[in-house]
């Protein structure tokens, strides 16, 4: 018999895949521990296991996995080929349409003038108070993108305009802002993409007592702090996108949470397992977030709260439970604000004496 953790790493699906095709039905253990609940795979299932991960990372949807490794255990040749035949057909005509679609879309951009945008080339050097733009910095790091494909998200928006230094980080999948009072800088809207690294040493320099000076010039910026300390580096050659489109959601429940009791629900209550990005193969626990019969906020299990109380697809909406836990922990508050309504609305947590700093996460689809 093989461990799960043996299974994983020779097969090449990580363990809580392993988790969820169990679930799911598709490959089943061999044994499982009655008391530990540990499983265990017979050595002929780790041809099974390498099979289903070579059919995830081609993309084949869980259905035609189901039928693929039934003929393959039976036999059935003819079967395989043809599911696989089909599934190569869909791709292709995606494909092709994909193509038809990114010739059109770049034929609409080189039709737009691409002016210098001014935002990126400005100076600015405002002052602030370095502990503020530590907790603003831990407040949206989590969120930060790394994509070597999305180059423009590897990085924190640092974007300055009248009286307020505004944070911004996204990796699609969730969003971080943060409000950071400054002073001294009368002139217009300056933004900088900073990368990681730069990011990463700005923080272990803020956070004393001492005020602060943050210098863009350009695609340089520099962080200054008292005894001549500073940090510098170059802001990344990309535009950012425009996050003010992104962070209106639209009117749903409102509601102030106990972190650390939240928190305990959210860890030790019940979860989904979801396949949600295809592209990279991640499979992730799903919590669903819904309201119980007195209005408060419950971890829900399939649609009906921890009293039995059933929630309508209004009142509930999944989220990936380790980006939740995270946006949880950079609220750094003990008790925050959750904003959710529709399933397909993000989920906003934000803070209850600083609504300026926020995090948003997308919402991960509810089949049932």
């Amino acid at each position: 018999m093989r461990s799960i953790g043996e299974t994983a790493r020779d097969s090449g699906l990580s363990v809580s895949a392993l988790r969820f095709y169990d679930r799911a039905g598709v490959l089943v253990p061999a044994w499982v521990d009655p008391v530990s609940g540990y499983r265990w795979y017979a050595p002929g299932q780790l041809d099974e296991a390498r099979l289903l991960a070579r059919l995830r990372r081609a993309g084949v949807p869980l259905a035609d996995i189901r039928l693929v490794l039934a003929g393959w255990t039976g036999a059935d040749t003819d079967l395989v080929q043809q599911l696989l035949e089909a599934h190569l057909r869909r791709l292709e005509r995606g494909l092709s349409d994909a193509r038809g679609e990114f010739s059109t879309l770049r034929a609409l951009l080189d039709d737009r003038e691409k002016p210098m945008t001014p935002l990126r080339t400005a100076t600015a050097r405002p002052a602030l108070a370095s502990p503020e733009l530590a907790a603003a910095l831990d407040a949206v790091r989590f969120a930060a993108g790394t994509d070597p494909e999305l180059p423009m998200l590897g990085g924190v928006l640092f974007d300055i305009e009248g009286d307020a230094l505004r944070l911004v980080a996204t990796d699609r999948y969730r969003l971080a802002v943060a409000r950071v009072p400054v002073t001294g800088h009368g002139g217009s809207r300056v933004q900088a993409v900073v990368p990681l690294p730069l990011v990463d040493a700005m923080r272990a320099l803020a956070g004393g007592p001492e005020p602060a000076r943050l210098a863009v010039d350009g695609d340089r910026v520099t962080l200054e702090t008292g005894g001549g300390r500073q940090v510098a580096g170059r802001s990344l050659a990309h535009d950012f996108p425009d996050y003010l489109r992104l962070i209106g959601l639209p009117a749903g429940h409102r509601a102030v949470v106990d972190v650390a009791a939240f928190r305990e629900a959210v860890q030790e209550g019940p979860v989904r397992t979801g396949e949600v990005r295809e592209e990279d193969g991640a499979v992730f626990e799903v919590s669903v977030i819904g309201t119980g019969a007195d209005g408060t906020v419950r971890i829900c299990d399939d649609g009906t709260d921890g009293d039995g109380g059933v929630h309508g697809d209004g009142g509930r909406v999944g989220v990936n439970r380790a980006f939740l836990l995270d946006a949880l922990d950079a609220g750094a508050r003990d008790r925050l604000v959750l904003e959710f309504g529709t399933p397909t609305a993000p989920v906003a947590i934000r803070r209850p004496d600083d609504e300026d700093t926020f995090s948003l996460l997308m919402p991960v689809r509810l089949d049932g």
